[in-house]
């Protein structure tokens, strides 16, 4: 059944040829669909393979009809693509890159869209046959929402994208996948893994541990009944924590493969807690003040960049 798409104006018009004659996609959630969404939609790629191991997955991407042909076997599915994409939790990138392994084409390029680069490139790398090479991504976009119905092709548009081929990487293969990000509307940035992993620590891992455990801890406190806690939800709250209801497996394997890193800065935020918790029990106006302020400034600098859109489900309902 072919998907019936809305106008593709705030996207740019389609490529006149593809990028890539192949692109295969290995995980058809929110970012898989969205990614094979947007290929097709601006002839990104001239076929688009989809392929999971969850027939249930399956059925439903044969039904959404984003790509053209969907497969379970890893190595079936990558065979002739010219650029595979891994849209897996990070934990499952190594044992998903042995799988396909055998399918891979000399030429072919790899690469992924994990939130951690150190633990993907270790894991993944040596798995990879001779004459194939790797460029792993992470498209710095998404929702809470999952699953192959979840996703849209603007998902990408305007967000960033970071690279962080590993030491030696091929340059025209680093150059074929910015230009894929960049043509589904991305803002491409390139640095190292290691680099990359302490950014994200900061700007999203720990935020999502936060929201986590906040709503954890207001689930947890006897003074405050469930139903409370649901009914009462201020704006602060209610935003604040809607990260946490992101995909829990994912987000399990992102803590799990950037603990050094995440552990890092959530003892540098740890000590700021206690500096914030000294000044309110000591009545410390000033400090509080300037600390809020110089935190709104930081805030409004993001709203200037960009960056804090709000991520909704696109008009009328359409996840295409």
């Amino acid at each position: 059944m072919a998907e019936t798409l809305p106008p593709a104006d705030d996207l740019g018009p389609p490529r006149e040829t593809p990028l890539f004659g192949r692109l295969a996609i290995i995980g058809l959630g929110l970012i898989g669909s969205s990614v094979a969404r947007a290929a097709r939609r601006l002839n990104l790629a001239g076929e688009v393979v989809a392929i999971d191991a969850d027939a249930d997955v399956r059925a439903r991407v044969s039904g959404l009809g984003f790509a053209d042909r969907v497969e379970g076997d890893a190595a079936i599915g990558v065979a002739g693509a010219d650029l595979i994409v891994l849209c897996v939790p990070v934990g499952a990138c190594g044992p998903v890159a042995q799988a396909m392994a055998a399918g891979l084409k000399a030429g072919a390029i790899v690469s992924d869209v994990g939130s951690v680069k150190g633990a993907v490139v270790r894991d993944v790398a040596p798995h990879l046959p001779e004459g194939v090479h790797f460029v792993p991504a992470h498209p710095v976009a998404g929702t809470e929402n999952s699953g192959p119905e979840a996703g849209f092709a603007s998902l990408f548009l305007g967000r960033w994208c970071i690279l962080t081929p590993p030491e030696g990487a091929d340059e025209a293969a680093v150059a074929r996948v910015q230009d894929f990000w960049e043509g589904m509307g991305s803002i491409v940035e390139i640095m190292t893994p290691q680099h990359h992993d302490i950014v994200l620590a900061i700007t999203s891992h720990v935020p999502h541990l936060i929201a986590y455990n906040i709503v954890g801890t207001a689930a947890d406190l006897e003074a405050v009944t469930r139903s409370e806690v649901i009914k009462f939800s201020a704006g602060g709250f209610r935003d604040f924590t809607r990260i946490a209801a992101s995909d829990p497996t994912m987000w399990r394997d992102v803590f799990l493969n950037n603990r050094e890193a995440v552990l890092e800065v959530l003892g540098r935020f740890n000590e700021d807690l206690a500096a914030l918790a000294r000044a309110i029990r000591w009545g410390d106006g000033t400090m509080l003040h300037e600390f809020f302020a110089r935190s709104r400034t930081i805030r409004r600098g993001i709203v200037q960049i960009g960056q804090s859109v709000p991520y909704t489900d696109p008009p009328g309902g359409k996840t295409s």
